[in-house]
């Protein structure tokens, strides 16, 4: 997510949750999952084949707020050379995280090729995008995060509906809600774009 995407973004928060402005100064990068506990809330249960799971902020982009707009841009290509992915495991849906830059260093919160499952969306998704543009970007929300909770950005499409639609789906899948990180492939999934297939939110 770029600055324009971070203005869809920061909308969204409004819209949902009214507090944008409660966003921690707490880094969400990888390696603070290890280094400081407290800064996503880990699951109980036990973990397949290297799995991690906790609670994410979840926003979204779409075709028609990118940078530039009207595309399908993405920064970090790793199996797509624009954003896209149908959310299974071969195809996972373009995700953008929170970034550094210190001097001509930039560091992303997850590395990219990382891949997630998001079990209320049923869609595999992988890093090839920044969230947050500028000289700073740390000091942007996707990278100081939400209530002390990564803040990730989904790519939701709409390349092929209207812009409205696609900016609901937006809002309508932003949200604290579970993730899976180096999740297994056998996972359910509904495939296809989320803004083409209705945008659909599951529970569990």
């Amino acid at each position: 997510m770029r600055f324009s995407r971070m203005l869809i973004g920061l909308s969204v928060v409004v819209l949902v949750t009214s507090a944008c402005s409660s966003a921690t100064t707490q880094s969400a990068s990888s390696k603070s999952l290890t280094s400081s506990p407290a800064s996503v809330v880990l699951s109980t249960s036990s973990p397949r084949n290297g799995e991690t799971t906790f609670d994410i902020y979840l926003t979204g982009y779409s075709y028609w707020d990118n940078t530039p707009p009207g595309s399908a841009e993405i920064s970090k290509p790793v199996i797509h050379r624009k954003a896209g992915g149908k959310g299974t495991y071969r195809d996972p849906i373009t995700i953008a995280v929170g970034h550094t830059i210190i001097g001509n260093r930039q560091t992303l919160d997850f590395e990219a090729g990382t891949r997630f499952y998001i079990p209320n969306l049923r869609k595999y998704v992988i890093v090839e995008d920044v969230c947050g543009d500028g000289r700073n970007p740390q000091d942007g929300p996707c990278h100081t995060g939400y209530n002390g909770l990564p803040w990730l950005d989904i790519y939701v499409d709409g390349s092929g509906s209207r812009s409205g639609d696609a900016t609901q789906c937006a809002r309508q899948i932003t949200a604290v809600q579970q993730i899976i990180m180096n999740p297994d492939r056998d996972y359910p999934v509904v495939s296809g774009a989320l803004t083409e297939t209705g945008c659909q939110v599951f529970s569990g």
